[in-house]
């Protein structure tokens, strides 16, 4: 491969055909930081707005290390993968407290914040700081694979370090930055994992499986394991004219964010009295289920969920959690101030009409 012709043909490419983005509209390493954390699993039309409400809100590192992580979680929610703003609101304080407050330019410093692995360090330091560091994701493996009809899995384990020696190869020394994202734009707008565009593509000439005609063949991927499936009985506790939600704990799966209160649970279904003794053994509560008001389903990376949601009266008793380590009685007003998961969303307007039905009236349901 004529590897300066490469170069030249990508990066005129992207010159030329690259999105207006509004994190390219900056060299700000903050902010370059902030939007590398959001695309990271995620498309790009679902992160523009949440890129510019969140820096709207936290401009610095500064401001990002001083706000109470509830705040952060609930302008996150709806963005999925939370464990990204976790990670991003302790590095922003580790940037206060040992970088005052800079963007650390020295990898091996940056790469030390919380949250910061290969890609973003890879990313934010070859855009902001132009330090020639090849950025290895999903678009860039596929680019890879087909230009050199590379048969190994992309998404086995070890398969990073195997692209990033093509990729380090290729990096152009004098625009690090553009090169990496001209990769990463080609592989979403061009070389798409199904019907690339081959026509559009200005590495045609250099690519393997085009000259073969094979490019339906890469890049390769290991057989996905199925995905389990879990199912659910959700509580919606009323009592006067409160609900019940409790906190996930902090550094587990959806951490920090709020839901009602749900037990595993049979989906052909269950009688009111084993999801009676049940949120007894959850809450310490004494409830009678009213109805079941709706089932959901959800699919998150590693599982798909199924959950049969009941409203339920509180008839006594105090909140005893057996997991949970906070509680809150809420009004359902109160519901939208607090940053729950989208699960928890896909029952809001359910919830909100049976609310009316019972009693709004008067201030309180009267299940």
């Amino acid at each position: 491969m004529d590897t300066e012709n490469f170069r030249r043909s990508l990066l005129g490419w992207y010159t030329a055909h690259r999105r207006r983005l509004p994190w390219r509209e900056t060299n700000d390493p903050w902010a370059i930081w902030v939007s590398e954390v959001m695309l990271q699993q995620t498309q790009v039309v679902t992160v523009v707005p949440y890129y510019h409400r969140f820096m709207q809100h936290f401009p610095t590192p500064f401001h990002l290390s001083r706000a109470d992580i509830q705040r952060v979680l609930k302008l996150w929610e709806g963005l999925g993968y939370y464990s990204r703003a976790r990670n991003l609101h302790r590095a922003a304080g580790a940037v206060v407290s040992r970088h005052a407050g800079r963007v650390p330019e020295d990898p091996v410093a940056f790469r030390a914040l919380p949250g910061v692995g290969d890609y973003i360090c890879a990313a934010v330091l070859s855009i902001a700081f132009s330090q020639v560091i090849a950025v290895v994701d999903g678009n860039v493996k596929r680019v890879l694979a087909r230009l050199f009809e590379l048969d190994t899995p992309v998404n086995r384990s070890a398969a990073h370090p195997f692209f990033r020696q093509y990729a380090d190869r290729l990096i152009c020394h004098l625009r690090p930055g553009d090169f990496n994202q001209a990769m990463m734009e080609l592989g979403a707008l061009v070389c798409r994992p199904k019907h690339p565009d081959c026509a559009a593509c200005p590495l045609a000439d250099h690519c393997r499986a085009y000259q073969d005609r094979a490019t339906a063949e890469y890049p390769k991927r290991d057989s996905a394991r199925k995905v389990p499936h879990r199912h659910l009985a959700i509580s919606v506790i009323v009592k006067k004219d409160k609900l019940l939600v409790v906190q996930r704990e902090m550094e587990g799966f959806l951490g920090g964010l709020w839901e009602f209160p749900a037990i595993p649970m049979d989906p052909a279904g269950a009688a009111p009295g084993a999801i009676e003794a049940g949120m007894a053994e959850t809450t310490g509560l004494t409830i009678r289920v009213v109805r079941r008001l709706t089932r959901i389903r959800h699919a998150y990376t590693h599982f798909t969920l199924s959950a049969d949601v009941y409203l339920c009266r509180y008839v006594a008793g105090r909140v005893r959690l057996r997991q949970n380590p906070s509680h809150r009685w809420v009004s359902l007003k109160g519901l939208t101030r607090l940053p729950m998961h989208k699960a928890n969303h896909k029952f809001i307007d359910a919830l909100t009409a049976a609310w009316d039905e019972g009693g709004r009236a008067s201030g309180r349901c009267a299940w």
